[in-house]
């Protein structure tokens, strides 16, 4: 009886101890998760309102430093817990001084990718590159196609992105070369108009005049719009076509949005002109050789 007398005891004192200081982190960290949800939701409500337009610059970052503030907590939370229950096992703290010292070099060295995806987000959210919201291209370390979307999720250690797709991109932070923040301040909506070389390029910059200041005065488009869009004139001249170029500042993110109304809005005013367009380029045609005739 002496044994299981003693077990009762240890479960009555330092285990129900532990259970408490178990389920206290774990309310603790749903309590900050819940806060931080609460507190990022309102930070969206704000910069929104109810037309769901582009968040302000200091939305974003508020956005991200609520993510990482509210992920720090949780692991700190979980830490302290953990050396609180070390303490009530009666595991000595101070005799893991050393053994946690090596464990810490030699993690220091196998785990240097995660140090510096750490460092390199503590960096990518106080000097304020980009912010949940933000449309974005991510080049990474070895080259190849940038990562290119809508930024959902920003941490110390990884940026997560949702394509054009619907695909979720997730981008360690310490493999960024290069960030091209496509919905900083404003952004600005390029189309390039083909037209015959044939063609009045001052009739068409007459039109292109025209579709501007009806898409400016269009109350719909208007609020995407900083200004009126401008012709910029001739861009480029090829061997049967010449390109004019039109451009609109609008808000951050809403160029794509701006470029397809106004290359709609062009489409139809040339139409109606009785205009038309320069023909895509016809592919190269690739000459092939004639199957070998079949041997008897």
């Amino acid at each position: 009886m002496g044994p299981l007398t003693d077990l009762l005891d240890w479960l009555a004192g330092r285990g129900l101890e532990i259970v408490l200081i178990i389920l206290g982190s774990v309310l603790i960290a749903r309590f900050t998760t819940w806060v931080g949800t609460r507190i990022t939701d309102r930070i969206d409500a704000r910069s929104t309102g109810g037309d769901v337009l582009v968040r302000s610059e200091a939305a974003k970052h508020r956005h991200s430093l609520t993510q990482v503030i509210t992920w720090a907590l949780i692991v700190l939370v979980y830490t302290v817990a953990a050396f609180y229950v070390l303490d009530r096992l009666g595991v000595p703290i101070t005799g893991l001084v050393a053994p946690a010292t090596v464990l810490g070099v030699g993690l220091g060295f196998g785990a240097q990718r995660i140090v510096g995806d750490v460092l390199a987000g503590f960096f990518l959210i106080t000097e304020r590159q980009y912010g949940f919201g933000d449309v974005v291209s991510i080049a990474v370390v070895g080259g190849g196609d940038p990562a290119a979307g809508t930024v959902e999720d920003v941490t110390l250690r990884v940026t997560r992105l949702r394509s054009a797709d619907g695909e979720v991109v997730t981008v360690p932070n310490g493999q960024i070369v290069k960030v091209t923040n496509l919905s900083r301040d404003w952004a600005r909506a390029v189309v390039d108009v083909p037209v015959p070389t044939s063609a009045d390029v001052t009739r068409v910059n007459e039109i292109l005049h025209d579709v501007g200041r009806d898409a400016f005065a269009d109350a719909e488009l208007r609020r995407l719009l900083l200004d009126e869009p401008s012709v910029m004139g001739v861009e480029s001249i090829d061997l049967d076509q010449v390109n004019v170029r039109v451009v609109a500042r609008t808000l951050p993110g809403r160029q794509f949005e701006v470029g397809r109304d106004l290359r709609e809005r062009i489409v139809l005013a040339f139409a109606a002109a009785g205009l038309t367009l320069a023909p895509s380029p016809e592919p190269a045609a690739v000459a092939t050789r004639p199957p070998p005739a079949a041997r008897p």
